[in-house]
């Protein structure tokens, strides 16, 4: 059985207390890594951001297809100017300018048939438009609310991390003050169980929770009082206290 003077077991408990410290920031870190609002926020900015392409497409494609529009209207008028240019000016023979005014009422029914056309893309132009900026709108503000949440997390992240350091230091520094076989004993069943040392206190084991029976009060009673005692249940060591073995009341 390991040796231990009390007073340099009672300190366990303060090195317990510094480890547990860093146990709950360490999952604090994690749960902070993985919240899963920042998961579900980021799966609607996916959503919103494959809708904004959606919607910024078809307004590129009608884009153009006003600009096709446009294209022809301009085709259309500039030929039919050019045609009551040669009609006003009265030239060529009766036959070419009666061809001629049947071209220039062809194109004009032409140019009317373009601009209607015109009118209905530009009027879906506007109505795309105003869809992609309503979804661009949306997206700014998932995004906007991912970020909030990132950066809330990375704020937390930070000040744990700064609790860790410190905690880190003073664990370190008190650790250094050890007997190298009682630290390696109690290191090792920290890493197994999670727990070092914990207080036995009313014959009741704080690393387990449980109360202690009677053969194993009896027991731990025969030990001396330098002997490392361990808990039956929890594996951890037991550091009693002066009145350990008194049953509470």
């Amino acid at each position: 059985m390991a040796k231990a003077a009390p007073e340099e077991q009672l300190r366990l408990l303060d090195l317990q207390a510094l480890d547990s410290t860093l146990n709950k920031l360490a999952r604090q870190a994690a749960a902070a890594r993985s919240n899963p609002e920042i998961g579900i926020v980021a799966g609607r900015v996916a959503d919103v951001d494959a809708e904004l392409v959606r919607a910024t497409t078809e307004l590129g494609d009608l884009q153009r297809e006003l600009t096709r529009a446009e294209d022809e209207v301009q085709s259309v008028v500039n030929r039919l100017e050019r045609d009551e240019k040669r009609l006003n000016s009265g030239t060529g023979t009766s036959k070419d300018l009666t061809a001629l005014q049947h071209e220039v009422a062809t194109l004009t029914k032409r140019r009317s048939d373009l601009e209607d056309v015109e009118l209905d893309v530009m009027e879906r132009v506007d109505t795309a438009r105003a869809a992609q900026a309503e979804v661009q709108g949306r997206t700014n503000g998932v995004r906007a609310e991912l970020k909030a949440l990132e950066d809330a997390r990375d704020a937390e992240l930070a000040d744990v991390d700064a609790q860790r350091a410190r905690v880190q230091a003073q664990r370190d520094e008190l650790a250094a003050t050890f007997d190298a076989g009682l630290l390696t004993i109690y290191e090792r069943i920290l890493a197994r169980r999670g727990v070092g040392a914990a207080r036995l206190f009313h014959g009741k084991s704080e690393g387990s929770g449980m109360q202690l029976s009677p053969g194993d009060l009896a027991d731990i009673s025969a030990a001396a009082p330098d002997d490392v005692v361990l808990c039956p249940d929890s594996g951890c060591i037991l550091v009693r206290s002066s009145d350990w073995g008194n049953q509470q009341p």
